[in-house]
């Protein structure tokens, strides 16, 4: 039985963010994994660059049985009916299931309390403290780099949707590691410079 990925977007969601992890999923997972959407309601969310998503479920026909979620960057984060997804990204967080944040969901997952008992990145460290506001208190634990996984919470900031993306299937155990770097070589060093196996 394929297990179930859920990615979660908001209106005016990054694209680009959420292309990566969820082609290089299909492609290494070999069928083991079913993608699925989310979002606050089944209507349309359109993303930044102007697609048209209909999103799977909405929050209140979600299955239970999933295997990770993924909160997509974008521009409704910071809004207040986005925390209607606390939920979701809670429950994952408890069952110990695999949840990912990018660029403002990681300001988000400050905002809810998720952030403080592992190590995870941001944007920016003050943006996430002044946004996140006083449940956040995981200062300590900040690093400044890409992307940062600690206890199947993966975190990057808005410019490493690759480095996110990797994390993300080491933490999956979509593909072997070997693999996984190799894709992620091949799409960050270019078709040129990236050293692949000879074919």
């Amino acid at each position: 039985m394929k297990k179930t990925i859920l990615f979660v977007i908001l209106q005016q969601f990054a694209d680009w963010e959420a292309g990566y992890l969820s082609s290089a999923i299909t492609m290494l997972g070999q069928g083991q994994y079913d993608i699925k959407t989310v979002s606050l309601s089944q209507e349309p969310v359109q993303s930044i660059g102007g697609f048209r998503v209909f999103p799977d479920y909405d929050l209140s026909s979600i299955s239970k049985d999933y295997e990770a979620v993924f909160l997509i960057g974008g521009m409704s984060w910071r809004e207040k009916n986005a925390l209607q997804i606390k939920t979701l990204a809670e429950d994952c967080y408890n069952k110990g299931n695999v949840l990912g944040g990018i660029c403002d969901a990681t300001a988000f997952l400050g905002k809810i309390g998720l952030l403080n008992e592992v190590i995870h990145t941001s944007n920016d460290l003050h943006d996430l403290k002044q946004w996140a506001g006083p449940l956040y208190k995981g200062e300590a634990k900040y690093m400044s780099k890409q992307a940062v996984r600690d206890k199947n919470v993966i975190t990057a900031n808005g410019t490493a949707p690759l480095e996110f993306a990797k994390e993300a299937l080491l933490a999956l155990n979509a593909a072997s590691r070997q693999k996984i770097e190799e894709w992620y070589n091949f799409h960050k060093l270019g078709f040129y410079t990236a050293s692949m196996p000879d074919m």
